[in-house]
């Protein structure tokens, strides 16, 4: 037997040391929050893309009560930019929440497992990694491509 370790690189930034079309990427991300519809869970969350043309677009969680027939943040994101502008890759996505006390989350929220998927299906359209912004009140992770959070995927680019 061997092992295989793999390992992950998260740079960690304060809001203010961001580049400006991170900040405001981030802030759409933080406002799309409160367009949420979350009467089950109470937790808000909120995604903002960037693509390459420079359109961003907003997608927040929308709960069903026939569980799972809700949809992430993340993937109401990459599915208006998908269906709205088929040809233009994702180039940057930022994620923020908040929490079922109403205030926005401490700690950095990543995404779930269906929406990491849903990520790198989006990287392997565009040949390309995207980068990704979690945003948190303390700190900001700053994620060089999906693959750092799910490093073993069936598609590749």
């Amino acid at each position: 037997m061997r092992e295989l370790e793999l390992k992950s690189v998260i740079k960690v930034y304060a809001m203010e040391e961001l580049g400006a079309e991170e900040r405001h990427l981030v802030e759409l991300a933080i406002e799309a929050t409160s367009r949420s519809y979350a009467p089950y869970s109470k937790f808000c969350v909120g995604a903002a893309v960037r693509l390459d043309n420079g359109v961003e677009i907003i997608g927040c969680n929308q709960e069903n009560a026939a569980y799972p027939s809700g949809l992430c943040a993340e993937r109401t994101a990459l599915f208006a930019a998908g269906a709205q502008y088929p040809d233009q890759p994702v180039r940057m996505l930022a994620i923020a929440a908040r929490g079922t006390h109403g205030d926005l989350e401490e700690e950095p929220v990543g995404p779930c497992g269906s929406c990491r998927q849903v990520i790198i299906e989006s990287e392997t359209r565009a040949k390309a990694p995207i980068r990704i912004l979690l945003y948190g009140k303390k700190y900001v992770y700053v994620i060089d491509g999906v693959r750092e959070l799910m490093p073993l995927t069936f598609s590749e680019f």
